[in-house]
């Protein structure tokens, strides 16, 4: 077994290049969802490295973003380090970055542990989150197990993946007894139908896949050498340049448009048989859209939850959020249920709340319409 690791040892990635088309019109490609105050003061991706903070050094901490968001990456942390901005030269979803981070990782520590944590996740019960975190980086540098974090389900959600829980995992031979529960992982379940998610929520053996993942260099270096050769191969490559800036941004420009595009869950977790399940026993949310969005807003005596000015008459269980930096005057609504209204100073969007998840349909339509792509 691995000696306990230190906080010189811990890293984080954090993923941070998404688009959040969800939440369009206020999310857009250079402002999207995480750089956004959407809850609280402070953007998502602030929130999210205020969390790790007291676990993770500013200097081990990685940003994996794209060019467009970088700048205002830049500016909303000003104190993480240059090299520590990680620019991927185009999408290629998550087990892309993975690999990425996990090398730039390896040049400084072959021996570090690090988690790989999404930058839009809402999580209030920070000192709980950091409790699981710690137990799971203890327990990733200690052996060869692949963690991830699972959340208990509230409900039966189609939105979300599940994980099928098993056994429960003894600490490991020389580690204090950890505070965190942890689970044999039996099976990745993908977005299941509304009934068997209710099957799943009854039988309280399954957890919502939160997509929060911690592990050890040499495991995740081993994991992409059996399940992703190619992606394995270029991690190698871009180890042996990260001490270079400059040489790993051509070794990314020429690597990364020939990878392939597939998710860490689909390439590496689903096939491995060395992965468990932290118990994350914190508040989460993923925020996935605008109905989302409500739940951590306060609602008035008729359910209407508003970010701005809003008069009603008669209408009940409506999101207004009103994001205009200029002009600002009331949105009057009457009559209406289960609305979103979103206004911003160019745009504004009006939709049934059971239809929110399909904001991202309505962005790709204004994609392959010329005349709409400055809203984007």
């Amino acid at each position: 077994m691995a000696p306990k690791q230190t906080h010189k040892d811990r890293y984080a990635i954090i993923m941070a290049g998404g688009r959040g088309e969800r939440f369009w019109p206020v999310s857009r490609e250079r402002m999207p969802k995480q750089l956004l105050s959407l809850v609280g003061k402070r953007s998502l991706l602030q929130q999210a490295v205020d969390r790790i903070l007291p676990l993770v050094p500013w200097r081990n901490l990685l940003v994996i973003t794209n060019a467009v968001q970088a700048p205002l990456v830049r500016k909303q942390l000003p104190r993480l380090p240059a090299a520590n901005l990680v620019i991927e030269p185009c999408g290629r979803d998550t087990c892309a970055a993975v690999a990425l981070g996990a090398a730039i990782v390896g040049a400084r520590s072959t021996t570090a542990a690090m988690a790989v944590l999404p930058a839009d996740h809402v999580i209030p019960d920070e000192g709980k989150f950091r409790q699981v975190l710690a137990d799971a980086l203890d327990l990733a540098g200690r052996g060869q197990v692949m963690v991830t974090i699972g959340i208990a389900p509230t409900e039966p959600h189609t939105g979300y993946g599940y994980i099928h829980i098993g056994d429960p995992l003894p600490p490991p031979r020389g580690a204090s007894a950890y505070r965190t529960a942890f689970y044999k992982a039996r099976q990745f379940v993908e977005k299941p139908h509304h009934e068997k998610a209710v099957e799943f929520v009854q039988s309280g053996a399954y957890r919502w896949n939160a997509g929060m993942f911690v592990w050890s260099f040499v495991t995740i270096a081993e994991s992409l050498l059996q399940h992703q050769p190619q992606l394995a191969q270029a991690a190698q490559t871009w180890m042996a340049a990260a001490a270079s800036p400059s040489r790993l941004k051509r070794c990314l420009a020429r690597d990364y448009p020939g990878l392939p595009r597939i998710s860490v869950d689909f390439a590496l977790m689903e096939k491995a048989h060395n992965v468990v399940v932290a118990e994350g026993a914190f508040g989460w949310d993923d925020l996935g859209s605008w109905t989302a969005l409500a739940r951590h807003l306060k609602a008035d005596e008729a359910g209407n939850c508003a970010v701005g000015d809003l008069v009603h008459v008669d209408a009940e269980r409506n999101l207004i959020f009103d994001a205009r930096t200029r002009n600002r005057t009331p949105i009057a609504v009457v009559g209406l249920r289960d609305a979103i209204i979103v206004q911003t100073d160019d745009a504004l969007l009006a939709a049934h709340k059971s239809q929110a998840q399909k904001v991202k349909e309505l962005v790709a339509r204004l994609a392959g319409m010329p005349r709409y792509r400055k809203w984007l």
